[in-house]
């Protein structure tokens, strides 16, 4: 388990490749996955001098799928009374006390006028279902897992080499005792390489009428497709069981809890906000969220090449609620770890775009790396910079705090497939990923064995320390615009 990658023969190498190829004819490269893939990165624009153009629409409840409301207290915990009182305003839907957040569905007129009233109430906003991801864009079909021995991918994985996982592995240290728990579009939760770290007890669901143990058929109508839950588990926490893939805290404990929909790619913000709180009252010592959106701050961002407006206080209120619930974690002892985005911009001296999570306090923003033709260079004998920025990552000393590995691609070099970071997806099957949503997940595991060599149960402070002060400064001794404190790495987190 515990060797460099660069010490496979070339020879084994060139047969791992030629049997994986055969294979994996069908295997999709994966190519642009934000934080939830580039669905979930709302085109960052600026409106000063916009004019109106025809497809603008007032972002109503109406017309974005939220027929609920959240009500949002001028405490950060509900006040005592304060849901009696607005039943009688609504049907009370769902409550996240410690945030202070009501769910409702309106039955009285001018609910909102009225609500918003209420001496405890701080305000009253659409709880908008928005598309975190396109799945269309990257399902794709990959045979189920049926080669060669036990480690063919292991020399596939070219983002533990980067970090140094394998030595961390060597030190003892393997995540045995830390809980991660993965705020996603749910999990295969039979698949082999992630069953035996999965505690299906603690698995949730927030999102109406789908469980987090995910469809056994995709969209396509096939059994091993992309699901990004499961993708992004394998990173964290593929187990040590003599099968295809490995993640970087081998055995860590899983627990999946699903906020956005499998089939749709659709979040509201309350099903997002009540995973962190349930995360964060059933021990989690990391909450991964490769999720993200991306607002203009007065109130423009684009879904489906739609323009969309909705009021500048709306997303004031949406922040504040999801900030609430990132604290609350925080202060239970979770280290919450967040894609950066894959926009490709640069949130530096840009006030009029805000990205959530990212931006929110007591979280760690993660920025993408990747080699170019890694595995040819391999073959050929010749380095491969492993720490050069993703092509997409979104960067900037306002936004990013770490760099890991996200891998990156070229539509017009197919070989760049082995850029991307391989993981599990449903089937069994194992797909192609790149994107910032790769990345955090790297950085949740080294969390995770940092936690569980300091038997299970740490400050997430002193977690964070640890991660800035023993991450590979690539761009010098500061903060860097694209590597934050640095890129981590998981050798050093458990050895200095």
């Amino acid at each position: 388990m515990g060797r460099k990658l660069s010490t496979n023969t070339k020879d084994q190498a060139m047969k791992n490749l030629f049997v994986f190829s055969a294979r994996f004819t069908l295997i999709v490269l994966v190519a642009f996955i934000l934080a939830f893939c580039y669905g979930c990165q709302k085109e960052a624009i600026e409106t000063e001098n916009l004019s109106e153009p025809v497809f603008l629409k007032s972002a109503r409840a109406d017309n974005t799928g939220a027929n609920n409301f959240m009500v949002i207290s001028r405490s950060e915990a509900l006040p005592v009374g304060l849901v009696e009182q607005l039943s009688a305003y609504g049907e009370i839907v769902n409550t996240i006390p410690e945030i202070g957040v009501v769910v409702m569905k309106p039955t009285s007129s001018n609910f909102r006028d009225k609500v918003a009233k209420l001496g405890n109430v701080n305000s009253v906003v659409p709880d908008r279902e928005l598309k975190w991801i396109e799945p269309d864009k990257f399902m794709g079909e990959a045979n189920p897992s049926s080669i060669g021995d036990d480690e063919d991918y292991f020399f596939l994985l070219w983002g533990l080499d980067a970090i140094d996982a394998p030595e961390a592995w060597d030190a003892g240290y393997t995540g045995t005792g830390a809980r991660v728990f993965i705020l996603d579009s749910g999990i295969d939760a039979e698949h082999p390489d992630l069953a035996q770290n999965i505690n299906t007890a603690l698995c949730k669901s927030f999102v109406p009428g789908e469980d987090y143990n995910i469809s056994e058929i995709g969209p396509n109508g096939s059994p091993a497709y992309f699901n990004h839950g499961t993708h992004v588990a394998g990173i964290v926490a593929a187990a040590d069981n003599s099968s295809y893939t490995i993640g970087v805290a081998p055995d860590a404990e899983i627990v999946a809890v699903k906020v956005i929909s499998e089939f749709t790619g659709s979040a509201s913000f309350s099903w997002i906000n009540a995973g962190i709180v349930y995360a964060a009252d059933n021990g989690a010592d990391v909450i991964n969220m490769s999720l993200a959106a991306t607002f203009n701050r007065n109130g423009f961002y684009i879904e489906d090449g739609v323009l969309m407006k909705i009021p500048a206080s709306e997303i004031v209120s949406y922040i504040l609620a999801t900030q609430r619930a990132v604290n609350y974690a925080f202060k239970k002892g979770a280290v919450v770890v967040v894609a950066a985005g894959n926009g490709g911009s640069d949130f530096d001296g840009n006030g009029a775009i805000y990205t959530l999570p990212a931006e929110l306090q007591n979280v760690i923003a993660v920025s993408a790396t990747a080699p170019y033709d890694w595995f040819y260079n391999y073959l050929r004998g010749l380095p491969s910079d492993l720490d050069l920025v993703a092509s997409y990552t979104d960067y900037g000393r306002s936004l990013v705090e770490l760099a890991a590995p996200g891998g990156d691609f070229d539509l017009n070099n197919e070989n760049v497939r082995f850029d991307g970071i391989i993981s599990t997806c449903p089937g069994p099957s194992y797909f192609w990923a790149s994107g910032t949503s790769m990345a955090s997940p790297h950085v949740a595991g080294v969390a995770a064995l940092i936690i569980g060599k300091n038997g299970g149960e740490m400050d997430p402070s002193a977690v964070t320390k640890q991660l800035f002060k023993t991450s590979d400064k690539i761009d010098g001794n500061g903060m860097s615009a694209f590597y934050g404190f640095g890129r981590v790495n998981a050798y050093r987190a458990v050895t200095e």
